[in-house]
């Protein structure tokens, strides 16, 4: 099939020729059944794909990768549309594929605690189906409730007990992934270990820039017999800040350590009531897990550390529904936030924890430059930052100067020895900072991997790598209201 020169190309020719191929499968090319499709949760960015083609067989995929290649048409693959980097942003000339309909749990193994599943299942589904057997999936992102595994794996997704059950790359065994060439590939094994260079490891994280995840084997644990959450209060974050590093200083890996400061305290107290100590500058959630010794134990220890780092207030919930409750805040804090503000700017990078302190109050400072308000809700315990920049698009420049203020976090991470990201992704949001992050040289080994899985540069383009000609020219955020000032396909 010859390629189709991308001046020639039309919704109603692409449409066309999938209608053809795929003579069952569900597609979209009407303009208003392509809005859904327009962005990820990180709503400042939009585009409209050519078309958007629903398969629900593996053979549909295939054959959807295979016209790309050929056609030279752009391919974006899309979960449930939770991400927060514009990472499943469409590409205008291109072709979106949802994996919504790849949705089934296809095998519980627990002798092996293992489950396989299509892409499609979203990340509580897994915990629901497999509890009967005392058994669960660790990573929990606060969107957990809608956000998918395919799109877990590809953005490495965390969660609330991350700290000490690991990301999603530490929780999965097996991918299957289709190739831009539509070939099947197996990666990773059913075994804790499989033989061969880790390319697990490669294809977690990777943005959809090097396969289409159509399929995942993951781990399973089990239940743990007893947990406990202590809300510990705070006169400043800076204290907040620095108990977590105390923590873990002192030998303590806790289940979960979240961080919230005054702003989020109050907003998700007036949207859950989750009984939040409204009064403090800062909260920490602090959960222990294990046998009910060991959690005991473990909160003696904690109550005594918290005590010594300037804690003002300790609450250990009385029993397992105020456990719940009190998590059930700190899920729902991003939703709360939109009632303080007509829109949010959530921001993702990663610090040694000892530097918590320092980065909060080096970001209240910067909120101050920019009269833009910062609130904070995050991941203490490895050091993960979701900083929310409140403004308001209507506002001429306002999201501008939001994106100016996002790439000087950002920056401020990289400074003080963290990372642009910690699970969200660079996506298109973030494609600058990783000039900021990596020399020419890092960049060119991605550009070198991405081109040994796709070497016509069709999955996802323009996301994730920036060119080389791109940090050459990086002086500010080229990033403007999600469009590329540089958007060729440029090699290296």
């Amino acid at each position: 099939m010859p390629a189709t020169p991308k001046s020639l190309r039309t919704r109603a020719s692409v449409a066309a020729d999938l209608s053809r191929l795929l003579p069952n499968c569900h597609l979209l090319a009407d303009e208003e059944s392509l809005r859904p499709y327009e962005c990820d949760a990180l709503s400042a960015y939009r585009r409209l794909p050519l078309v958007v083609v629903l398969p629900e067989t593996l053979g549909e995929v295939r054959t959807v990768a295979r016209y790309c290649r050929d056609k030279g048409v752009p391919l974006v693959a899309r979960g449930a549309g939770t991400g927060l980097s514009g990472g499943a942003l469409p590409i205008e000339d291109g072709i979106l594929c949802s994996l919504a309909k790849f949705d089934r749990i296809l095998h519980i193994d627990p002798a092996n605690r293992s489950a396989t599943v299509q892409p499609g299942v979203r990340n509580l589904a897994v915990s629901e189906a497999v509890s009967h057997l005392g058994l669960y999936y660790a990573p929990d992102p606060s969107s957990q409730i809608a956000c998918t595994i395919g799109g877990n794996v590809a953005e490495n997704s965390g969660g609330l007990h991350c700290l000490k059950y690991g990301l999603t790359v530490h929780n999965i065994l097996k991918l299957k992934i289709v190739t831009i060439e539509g070939e099947l590939v197996t990666i990773g094994g059913d075994a804790l270990d499989s033989p061969g260079y880790d390319f697990l490891a490669l294809l977690t994280g990777s943005e959809g820039l090097l396969g289409i995840i159509v399929e995942v084997t993951v781990k399973l644990l089990p239940i743990p017999e007893s947990a406990k959450l202590i809300m510990a209060s705070f006169d400043d974050t800076g204290s907040a800040g620095h108990a977590v590093g105390d923590l873990v200083a002192a030998g303590i890996i806790p289940g979960g350590l979240e961080m919230m400061d005054n702003a989020v305290i109050r907003a998700t107290e007036d949207f859950v009531h989750a009984g939040y100590d409204t009064d403090a500058a800062a909260i920490l959630l602090c959960e222990l897990d294990g046998t009910p010794e060991e959690v005991t134990d473990d909160i003696a220890r904690v109550k005594e550390v918290l005590e010594q780092s300037g804690c003002t207030g300790m609450q250990v919930a009385k029993d397992e529904a105020q456990r719940q409750q009190f998590w059930s805040g700190r899920k729902a804090a991003f939703p709360a936030i939109g009632a303080m503000s007509p829109d949010y700017y959530c921001m993702d990078g990663t610090i040694p924890r000892r530097k918590l302190g320092e980065v909060l109050g080096r970001m209240a400072e910067m909120s101050r430059r920019y009269g833009l308000r910062v609130v904070n809700v995050f991941h203490a315990g490895d050091g993960n930052l979701h900083p929310l920049i409140l403004y308001d698009a209507n506002r001429p420049g306002e999201l501008e100067r939001t994106e100016a203020l996002g790439a000087d976090i950002l920056q401020l991470c990289v400074d003080v020895g963290g990372t642009i990201t910690g699970e969200h992704g660079v996506g298109i949001e973030k494609i600058d900072q990783m000039c900021v992050q990596f020399d020419s040289m890092a960049l060119s080994q991605f550009h070198a991997v991405k081109e040994a899985f796709d070497p016509v540069r069709l999955l996802n383009p323009d996301k994730a790598i920036p060119t080389l000609r791109r940090c050459s020219e990086f002086g500010g955020m080229h990033v403007q209201r999600g469009e590329l000032k540089f958007p060729e396909l440029e090699r290296f």
